[in-house]
């Protein structure tokens, strides 16, 4: 058995489905962004148990939860309220935790759009640490979200995907949220360092991931290369309709990026 935390604000269209997915769960801990809806009153109501910190990003966040709240269970999986468990990702969470060989485990995520599983553009199973032993694993911020800091262990893979309904409050929400996503992915590339060759061609699907995003972020004419490696080389034309559009919002998003990214030299050229 472990424990589940949930970070919030403002979901109270999620969380009710969310809770529901993870009532076999006896320490479920909600740690909110001080909502102003019903989130953490429905929260209450369902048996969780409510925190309460000002949001600063995501890797701040989960550090905060594994400090400062006393958890039942020395294994914590990390969920959002727009994603949902399942019975075989709980049998393969307890067969990992009885192993004990890692600090922490990637764990792939099922992206539901339009009623569908998005299965070949979304790049699943694009896994993220999401179960982890108290005390082994930081967290530190990492563009619009958060990255592994250290894992005592090393960090392993889960192979059950839990369902992720990133659209669950609409495509208005969703692009209000990437407009901002979009400036914090500018600030990361001025960051970020060059990656090295070695590291595109790395076994480790983590580093090659995130060398491919090094890579990328400095792409002329990204937006239209994203659209085209999701929708033919990913064979997202397989995903049908819901692939398409997906497709073309993941199309805008880069745009978002390239334009402030253009925006950000100008003013520094000016200087």
């Amino acid at each position: 058995m472990f424990s589940i935390l949930i970070l919030t604000k403002n979901e109270q269209g999620n969380i009710r489905d969310c809770l529901e997915s993870v009532a076999w769960c006896d320490d479920v801990v909600v740690l909110d962004s001080l909502s102003d809806d019903g989130t953490c009153e429905i929260a209450k109501e369902m048996g969780a148990r409510i925190f309460q910190r000002p949001f600063d990003d995501f890797g701040s966040q989960r550090n905060h939860a594994l400090d400062e709240i006393k958890f039942k269970h020395p294994w914590v999986f990390h969920l959002d309220a727009d994603e949902r468990f399942n019975e075989e990702l709980l049998e393969d969470c307890d067969r990992v935790i009885e192993e004990d060989v890692h600090s922490a485990y990637f764990v792939p995520n099922k992206i539901i759009f339009l009623g569908k599983w998005i299965k070949h553009c979304t790049q699943y199973p694009y896994p993220q640490v999401r179960l982890l032993k108290i005390g082994e694993v930081r967290f530190m911020k990492a563009g619009h979200g958060q990255k592994e800091d250290t894992a005592t262990r090393g960090v392993g893979h889960v192979h059950t995907a839990y369902d992720h309904y990133n659209f669950s409050k609409g495509i208005e929400d969703w692009l209000a949220k990437h407009n901002v996503y979009s400036s914090q992915e500018v600030d990361s590339a001025e960051n970020m360092g060059r990656c090295s060759l070695g590291d595109l061609f790395s076994g480790d699907a983590m580093v090659k991931k995130r060398a491919m995003k090094s890579l990328f972020v400095r792409m002329p004419c990204r937006p239209w290369f994203k659209f085209f490696y999701l929708y033919v080389v990913k064979l997202g034309f397989l995903d049908g309709y819901p692939g398409l559009v997906y497709c073309r919002l993941q199309m805008m998003y880069e745009s978002m990026i390239a334009i402030k990214r253009a925006e950000l030299a100008r003013k520094n050229q000016v200087k």
